[in-house]
């Protein structure tokens, strides 16, 4: 079987795990809290961490149904954040669809967020017993780091001194860690040793921070109608991404930042148009969108290099290989 069905068989399985696992909390139940769990999930998504949770249990010999917990634990607590994220931004859209606190209401939101992460620590409890304490010690660590991370985002957008190394470390910590515990919580389920795990984790932490960049990339020069997301958001809150601290960095770039910090204007205006138009161009001038491929570019090699650890077959490494390089091309 080629890798490529494999991968669909692992969709499969996890789009019928999660729904057959969300019958049991159904629509329009406990006065509809969990409404939008299912509107949520049914909005689909890349699935990359429940896929590499997947991947990697059956890399490490093990079986689909051992890591299908984790992979459902993750999914569940990714959405759990993006429920809870898209309240602190103010976001509308989600996945080209309305926002959660925009179709219902931002107490719903929260509710309906809360109840997910417990439905995350739900499902895990399914995790074979001989894995589970590890497991359960990971997923916690995860969530905690995630936290903080999102902490960091949000005191990040009143501090006008945040270098590239702090924004690093948030981003480590708000998004590749927990693509980083989905690969390593999967291997643990298989019964991988410590040291494979490591290099799991190392290989997820890497393919997450250059999944990150390439994010907030697409978030400046990526279109919406292939994101599903508003293009230029970033520019007109003034997020300090790394390609917002790169150009700050350069006597240009602050120059050409400097007329437009703390104006917030709404997306669509013509002065919100006119706003990301020009810091688009600075970032540009100051090669600050270079900087971000190079980085990604750094960051891709050093998954590789985790993933050589582990010695797996030509065509498994390959696969593995082609995620991560595929996390720096997509353009959604």
């Amino acid at each position: 079987m080629s890798l490529t069905a494999s991968e669909a068989r692992w969709r499969d399985a996890f789009e019928g795990s999660i729904k057959n696992f969300l019958q049991g909390y159904p629509q329009g139940s406990a006065d509809e809290l969990y409404d939008p769990i299912h509107y949520l999930i049914s909005l689909g998504g890349k699935r990359i961490r429940p896929i590499l949770a997947l991947a990697a249990c059956e890399a490490e010999g093990g079986q689909l149904e051992a890591a299908m917990p984790v992979a459902m634990a993750v999914e569940l607590f990714h959405n759990f954040t993006l429920m809870h994220d898209d309240i602190m931004d103010e976001a509308p859209l989600r996945r080209g669809r309305p926002t959660v606190h925009t179709k219902w209401s931002e107490n719903a939101a929260i509710l309906s967020g809360d109840v997910m992460y417990t439905l995350a620590l739900t499902a895990l409890e399914g995790t074979p017993p001989s894995a589970l304490k590890e497991v359960l010690r990971q997923f916690n660590e995860t969530s905690k780091e995630v936290c903080e991370g999102q902490q960091s985002d949000m005191a990040f957008e009143v501090r006008d001194n945040v270098t590239v190394d702090e924004y690093l470390k948030m981003i480590r910590l708000k998004t590749s860690v927990l693509l980083a515990a989905s690969a390593a919580m999967g291997a643990s389920a298989a019964g991988a040793s410590s040291e494979r795990v490591e290099a799991w984790y190392q290989y997820g932490v890497n393919v997450g921070l250059a999944f990150q960049i390439q994010d907030d990339f697409l978030d400046t020069f990526g279109e919406s109608d292939s994101t599903g997301k508003q293009v230029g958001g970033d520019i007109l809150s003034d997020k300090k991404t790394l390609l917002w601290l790169t150009t700050q960095a350069h006597p240009a770039g602050r120059e050409a930042l400097a007329p437009w910090l703390g104006i917030h204007p709404a997306s669509g205006s013509e002065q919100g148009e006119a706003k990301i138009s020009a810091v688009r161009a600075a970032m540009i001038a100051t090669g600050a969108d270079a900087e971000a491929q190079r980085r990604m570019s750094q960051h891709i090699e050093e998954a590789i290099s985790a993933l050589s650890k582990l010695k797996l077959s030509p065509e498994t490494a390959s696969w593995f290989e082609g995620l991560a390089r595929h996390v720096v091309s997509r353009s959604h």
